[in-house]
């Protein structure tokens, strides 16, 4: 396909049209007449051979083509957005932008908070908007990530996109401080046969996989799309939970658990900030990625940032 050869204008009004489903709000929602909105729709139709928009009754439904392209018609859109809106030049102090950042709540605790504290001292101008990480598989990450500024998420889960490392982190087990099960030391027969709570996900992090590779199967009895709460499912139950070190050490003195050391050798863990490649050469992006890095520099040899003059 030569995107020479087509009006991306009407790649806003197909976006109009399969979320609208009704050519005279489509029109009113991208500033055109119904007339020119059904011309649109016409051309599309040609474009795609396929009706797009089906009469049922008394309104349209989409076809089988027009639900597969609803979301990539956003993606493609929002993708565009970031294309024109990047900057040869950024001053972040004078600046006023908003980044976006897929994260858990894990890496907000932990990274996001002391990103955010820096980034108000530095560039009073810029906003942050975390989130949240998807628990559903990610089989299209180039996806997700053109439609924000980066994802936080550790090594080992997505690969293929640019990436810069920010921090190191190893993981725990909680149990509660009055679990009569678990000793000073948890054994692999523990992690056998004590119920589990898991962060609800269906995708696999390199730590939950090394579990199945020791032939353990978890007996979930809680699963939540929350580490932070985690640690409160364990309390007071013969539960035991897989956490961050970090997170679970900042936990572990506001609830009633006590961190367990694993019975093996468990896979590190590294933090990491993903993009897309349209942002790589963007001024505003570079700022943001150079910020984060160092930030990440900080909470690495926990040491407190020193704000500076901007990047």
């Amino acid at each position: 396909m030569n995107l020479a050869s087509l009006d991306l204008n009407l790649v806003v009004a197909l976006r109009a049209l399969l979320e609208e489903r009704n050519v005279t709000k489509a029109g009113r929602r991208i500033g055109l007449s119904q007339p020119a909105m059904s011309a649109a729709l016409a051309r599309l139709r040609r474009h795609f051979d396929d009706d797009l928009l089906a009469r049922a009754g008394t309104r349209y439904e989409l076809t089988a083509l027009g639900l597969a392209l609803l979301d990539r018609t956003a993606t493609a859109c929002d993708l565009l957005e970031r294309v024109f809106a990047s900057q040869a030049d950024f001053d972040p102090a004078r600046e006023e932008h908003e980044f976006t950042l897929i994260a858990s709540d894990y890496a907000v605790a932990v990274y996001g908070a002391e990103l955010a504290r820096t980034i108000h001292a530095e560039a009073p101008g810029i906003r942050l908007r975390f989130k949240q990480a998807p628990t559903e598989n990610i089989d299209d990450a180039g996806e997700l990530l053109s439609t924000v500024d980066g994802l936080l998420m550790p090594h080992g889960i997505i690969r293929g996109f640019p990436t810069v490392d920010l921090y190191r982190d190893s993981w725990v087990y909680v149990v509660a401080d009055d679990n009569p099960d678990v000793g000073e030391q948890l054994t692999l027969d523990d992690l056998a046969r004590l119920p589990w709570v898991t962060y609800q996900r269906t995708y696999d992090a390199p730590a939950a996989r090394q579990i199945g590779l020791l032939g353990i199967e978890p007996r979930v009895e809680v699963s939540v799309d929350s580490f932070q709460l985690m640690p409160q499912l364990v309390a007071g139950t013969r539960r035991v939970a897989l956490v961050q070190r970090r997170l679970a050490e900042r936990l572990a003195g506001f609830v009633p658990v006590r961190v367990v050391e694993p019975p093996y050798d468990a896979v590190p863990l590294q933090e990491a900030l993903w993009w897309h490649p349209v942002h790589t050469h963007d001024a505003a992006h570079i700022w943001l990625r150079e910020t984060a890095a160092r930030i990440g520099e900080a909470v690495d040899v926990e040491r407190p940032v020193i704000s500076g003059p901007p990047i």
